[in-house]
């Protein structure tokens, strides 16, 4: 029996990474004016839909976002929504048909104190990651402009994580720059990137059980190995 599918997770009030590529490998984005109607459309949605936006990049393929939604139903519907109006009108600007992404959607709730920084420097550096630039700031279609203090995006709701980075913006534009300097671990990387694809939650154990309270959807993957069948009482 195939396993079914995990309800993907939306906690409100928690950041979530979010993933999205384009079906086959295709483009998603085919020039500069469809990374803008994106962008333009993530502002709008964003929100009607009460979710900020704390980090994203666009890249020819796919695209993350770094997000805190503060209804229910704001992810989905966010996603949805933009996807909706983006699809119609790049398959009309390229006579083309049918759908544009792989899938659905992925994401992950994450724990702000251990990994939000951490994935927003994953996000930042996707473009260098995927071979496309070697700093991240030579990307166009991603948030470390903003963070850098080279130039003001109103489609952005800096996290208080941020904020926390430094008393004024050149000390926390300073120590956001040293985090793209050093970057990630390959492991720190990987795990960010499985919990994403497999949609389990991004923090320690006590930040799992924790959330798992509030939700019925496993949070985790079942301990490997099968469940005994002779109990030792004899059950």
């Amino acid at each position: 029996e195939p396993m079914a599918r995990l309800a993907r997770l939306a906690v409100v009030g928690y950041p979530h990474l979010v993933f999205q590529r384009g079906m086959n490998g295709q483009a998603i984005f085919a020039e500069a004016e469809d990374y803008r109607r994106f962008l333009a459309l993530l502002a709008v949605h964003a929100k009607a839909q009460a979710t900020r936006i704390h980090a994203y990049v666009l890249m020819p393929g796919a695209f993350q976002l770094l997000l805190t939604p503060d209804t229910e139903e704001g992810l989905p519907r966010l996603i949805q929504s933009i996807s909706r109006v983006y699809v119609q009108g790049f398959n009309r600007r390229n006579g083309r048909r049918g759908a544009l992404w792989e899938g659905r959607y992925r994401a992950t709730v994450l724990e702000p104190e251990t990994f939000f920084r951490q994935c927003m420097t994953y996000v930042d550096l996707s473009s260098v990651r995927a071979g496309l630039v070697l700093r991240p700031q030579d990307h166009p279609w991603s948030s470390c402009h903003h963070y850098l203090g080279e130039q003001h995006d109103p489609l952005l709701s800096p996290h208080a994580l941020y904020w926390a980075m430094g008393n004024t913006p050149f000390d926390r534009e300073a120590e956001y720059k040293r985090d793209l300097d050093s970057g990630l671990t390959e492991e720190i990387s990987s795990r960010i990137e499985r919990s994403v694809l497999s949609g389990w939650a991004l923090g320690t154990d006590p930040f799992i059980d924790a959330l798992q309270k509030r939700t019925k959807r496993r949070l985790k993957p079942a301990k490997s190995g099968r469940p005994a069948l002779n109990q030792p009482n004899g059950s």
